[in-house]
């Protein structure tokens, strides 16, 4: 558990967390290891998760459009989640990743609990969506 709370300690989302929230966080969230072309979101599909790259890397497309890339301690599902609208974007693993997932119902559960992470995914949210 250490591990996995060192982990979350370096994730943005997390950043100011107190030693209790990010057990909390860990209690709530499965941490997997998932290959290289492994397809996390499809875009337009329902919401299930929120994903959090602990290590490796996911490309992010939307419309067959090439618009980011990410990496340790970036996260993604959360517009989808956060509004219960359909993905805005498919994220597919571009190497080997050790991912950190919450449900839909994990993750506003935890939104709903703890406000600084419910504002920065917020935050994140108007900062991807499209102007």
């Amino acid at each position: 558990m250490d591990t996995k709370l060192e982990m979350l300690k370096q994730v943005p989302l997390f950043e100011g967390s107190s030693r209790d929230e990010l057990r909390e966080i860990a209690t709530l969230a499965d941490e997997i290891d998932v290959p290289a072309d492994t397809t996390l979101v499809r875009e337009g599909a329902n919401p299930y998760e929120f994903i959090v790259i602990l290590d490796g890397e996911v490309a992010v497309d939307e419309g067959g459009v090439p618009v980011a890339t990410l990496g340790r301690g970036d996260f993604l599902g959360e517009i989808a989640v956060l509004t219960r609208g359909k993905r805005t974007a498919t994220a597919i693993t571009t190497a080997p990743s050790r991912l950190l997932v919450l449900t839909d119902r994990a993750f506003r559960q935890l939104t709903d609990t703890m406000p600084a992470v419910a504002a920065r995914a917020w935050a994140a949210t108007a900062a991807r969506m499209p102007a």
